[in-house]
């Protein structure tokens, strides 16, 4: 195939003694015409190569079937309103919707696809007042994290011309009783700040409906640490003020105050630990890992905070991790998950149990949705084989009925999930979710797909994926390996995939790879694998260490650069997780595996999609163009390297659903043409040969 050029610099930094090339650093410099025209060149050349697929546009009818569909959210309650969203067959965007009363008149409250022409402008976070007469919800251009914040009225359907916040990229909006106002986490939009620095100018403040924003009083002040995020909380009587110092995914630090104190105080220092906290009627009920990997909560009384006073109420679980506790209806709703499968349970606030609520089926729960003195709550269940039901449950009774579900064109009876456990490198069993047609034939050649994360303490759940299912007809086996760095079984799990440790993930990835063709469902040759974000960086690490056990690699908005990744976007946010270059034992384990600088000259590399977005203010997209670029260009690479760069798109992709079917059909498309499949066709998928 033949590439836009790419011109190579001879640039090499010495760290630590170490010399580092770094041949495409000017590829960092999105703003530069000449890298606005690689960029062009390069995304040009991948979707003209992706659009001549035979089947490709098979594969976009059959993802237009999936992804327009009718669905409908858990609803909020605030007062006697309901909130919620839903997405529908001839739209865009998901829309939000209010009623007065569980089954009043559905109105639109917030439709983001009148918003821009082209749809490049998102909703974000969106939060209704306590009595459900305002609503604070931020705006977000090309679906980035930046954002503005304004604020709604219900009745009236009116946005306020006063009450528009610049600033929002982190956030989230605490309205205080009587809904004439809210506290929230503060950016300054200052371009003289750096990017890597404006984390730790986050602030919390208070604003007042109706008044200028330039004049909102600043509740806590900045930390100055940009590898540190800072959040607030507000109880929801009004009463108790929370500021969390969060570093990293690991330990965080709480500081509280009684509203209209002057000072905050310490309630706990996180030394390794990480906290949450919920309060009600007086009482604080903390959620920590502190002594307890799986977690546990204690009830702390305001009267006598101190740490020794603390009162354990929900011991850490033997076998099963504590993933989230709400007060909901009079009790504490607490979502556990059990080897990666959800498990709800509700207890009394005492601590004592009392029952656990009744799921469908083996996978992927939200805790309850609900208010703390309504008996009522919601939660949304879906497996790899049900699409996403929103269930209605009585806290008091236990009574758990269907309230919404979504119709999609697939009859899931044809396929069957299966989990198992495989040892990684080191002898530790992982857990691996495997989907299939459940007349697959395990002969060693069936196109398999294994998707990854592990990082950052984020739990790979068995949740439903519409977007799999035209590869499952084509006789693909889809797999989700629960890697250590994830959060499945708690803090011990994602430490021994953190920092110094990050090579366990990549271990244990491999050793999926090696059970997937030893347990002949697939080979080397059709073992596709995909990961974004920290996942790309998965998948990055994964082509460069092993590049013989792998067919095909998509990733998508990685992190690829580990020696400068912490110098761009809010990469010194995950210093805590990955270590940072400008340590010198740090630099040799990032060093060790960073993919960008890993790839060699003569090495045969698979086939790679590498799909960016133009606007990721979150992953500097310079990851991508830089691996990219070094992969094209090294002698001897005769598999394709193409670059897909997604337009007004940030770290999540775009909001539209025709995007997201035309990144799926160039996803699949191109595994496809890979592994000599055959697509959707007049309805009917043929068996891949």
């Amino acid at each position: 195939m033949s590439y836009p050029a790419t011109r190579s610099e001879p640039i090499s930094d010495t760290l630590h003694g170490v010399p580092v090339a770094d041949p495409y650093r000017w590829l960092e410099d999105e703003k530069s015409p000449e890298v606005q025209a690689w960029m062009k060149a390069q995304d040009a050349l991948t979707r003209e190569a992706l659009a001549k697929v035979p089947g490709r546009d098979a594969l976009a009818r059959r993802f237009r079937e999936l992804f327009y569909v009718e669905s409908i959210s858990a609803p909020a309650r605030r007062g006697n309103r309901y909130f919620y969203a839903r997405t529908h067959k001839d739209k865009e965007k998901a829309i939000i919707y209010w009623r007065e009363g569980e089954s009043g008149a559905e109105k639109v409250l917030l439709d983001p696809n009148a918003w821009s022409q082209d749809g490049s402008v998102s909703l974000g976070v969106w939060v209704p007042s306590w009595d459900g007469h305002k609503v604070a919800f931020a705006q977000k251009p090309n679906a980035a994290d930046e954002a503005v914040l304004h604020v709604l009225d219900v009745d009236s359907g009116q946005w306020s011309q006063v009450d528009v916040i610049p600033g929002a990229k982190y956030a989230s909006p605490k309205w205080t009783p009587d809904g004439k106002a809210f506290y929230y986490e503060w950016l300054p939009v200052d371009p003289s700040i750096p990017v890597d620095q404006r984390p730790g100018y986050t602030e919390l403040r208070y604003h007042a409906l109706g008044t200028d924003p330039k004049t909102d009083t600043q509740v806590h002040a900045r930390t100055g640490d940009p590898t540190t995020f800072l959040s607030g909380e507000l109880s929801r009587d009004g009463k108790y003020l929370f500021v969390f110092i969060v570093r990293g995914w690991s330990e965080n630090d709480i500081y509280w105050k009684r509203v209209g104190e002057k000072d905050f105080r310490l309630l706990v220092k996180g030394e390794g630990a990480k906290y949450s906290i919920e309060a009600w009627k007086d009482q604080l009920y903390v959620l920590t890992d502190e002594g307890a990997p799986r977690q546990r909560i204690f009830r702390v009384s305001p009267a006598k905070p101190e740490r020794a006073a603390w009162q354990e109420l929900i011991p850490e679980d033997p076998v099963a991790s504590l993933e989230s506790a709400h007060v909901v209806g009079g009790h504490l709703a607490l979502e556990y998950l059990r080897d990666a499968a959800s498990e709800l349970r509700l207890t009394t606030l005492e601590g004592k149990p009392v029952r656990t609520v009744a799921l469908p089926a083996v996978g992927a729960a939200t805790n309850l949705v609900g208010l703390e003195d309504q008996d009522e709550a919601f939660f949304v269940f879906s497996s790899f084989t049900v699409p996403r039901q929103v269930y209605k449950t009585s806290v008091s009774s236990g009574k758990v009925e269907l309230w919404a579900k979504v119709e999609l064109p697939v009859d899931t009876e044809r396929y069957t999930v299966q989990q198992v456990f495989y040892p990684s490198k080191d002898g530790t069993k992982i857990p691996l979710f495997l989907v299939y047609r459940k007349d697959l034939k395990r002969d060693g050649e069936r196109p398999t797909l294994l998707y990854g994360y592990g990082g950052f303490n984020v739990s790979m759940q068995p949740a439903f994926r519409s977007s799999i299912f035209p590869w499952l007809d084509a006789g693909g086996v889809f797999a989700v390996a629960n890697l250590r760095g994830g959060g499945e079984y708690g803090k011990a799990w994602h430490e021994a995939g953190r920092l110094h440790h990050k090579q366990n993930v990549f271990d244990d990835f491999h050793a999926a790879a090696e059970y997937l063709v030893r347990e002949q469902y697939t080979r080397p040759g059709r073992l596709a694998i995909h990961g974004g974000s920290n996942g790309g960086l998965l998948v990055g690490a994964a082509m460069t260490q092993r590049p013989e056990l792998y067919g095909a690699v998509v990733c998508a908005v990685p992190l690829l650069d580990m020696v400068r990744y912490h110098q761009f976007g809010s990469g010194r946010t995950w210093v805590p997780e990955y270590g940072s270059a400008e340590d010198p034992e740090d630099f040799k384990v990032l060093y060790a595996y960073s993919p960008y600088h890993a790839l060699k000259p003569g090495v045969r590399y698979p086939p790679l999609l590498m799909m960016s977005a133009d606007h990721d203010d979150r992953v500097d997209p310079m990851h991508a163009r830089k691996f990219v670029a070094r992969l094209q260009n090294l002698p001897g690479q005769t598999a394709p390297a193409l670059l897909r760069i997604e337009s007004n798109a940030g770290h999540g992709g775009a909001d539209q659903v025709a995007k997201a079917i035309e990144s799926s059909a160039d996803l699949y498309a191109f595994l496809f043409q890979t592994f000599g499949m055959t697509g959707p066709a007049g309805g009917v998928t043929a068996e891949a040969q």
